[in-house]
């Protein structure tokens, strides 16, 4: 993706690097730009931009280990993956989860996930 991308998404992070390697690992995104306070990972298809809470506000609240599913979001993202089972192996190691249901979209097999802070998404993997 040369140049400033076109979209995005941010996620805000109480602890960044996990959350960096997480998404490195299970979407296949590179880190483009890093700062202490963010890190922008990117594919061909997005850029995520990982932001690091400020300190006073993750005093705050703490993430449970493992995680409480944070879905009463009114935003949900997705990611396509080469493999749903080896993602969800792989998810599991980073302290995440792909959950057990898939189901079949237009071309595609579908399930829902979480991230090791409990943020849930859509992962996607084109039917053959």
């Amino acid at each position: 993706m040369p140049g400033p991308a076109r979209a995005g998404l941010f996620v805000y992070a109480s602890d960044k690097e996990r959350l960096v390697c997480f998404y490195e690992a299970i979407a296949g995104l590179a880190r483009l730009h890093e700062t202490p306070d963010l890190t922008v990972l990117e594919s061909p298809d997005i850029q995520l931009l990982v932001h690091r809470i400020p300190a006073h506000i993750a005093a705050t609240f703490a993430i449970e280990s493992p995680p409480i599913r944070r879905e009463d979001s009114a935003l949900k993202f997705f990611f396509t993956v080469v493999s749903i089972a080896a993602a969800r192996a792989k998810a599991v190691e980073l302290g995440g989860e792909v959950f057990e249901e898939n189901w079949q979209g237009p071309g595609f097999i579908v399930c829902n996930a979480m991230d090791p802070e409990g943020n849930v998404f859509q992962m996607r993997e084109f039917a053959a």
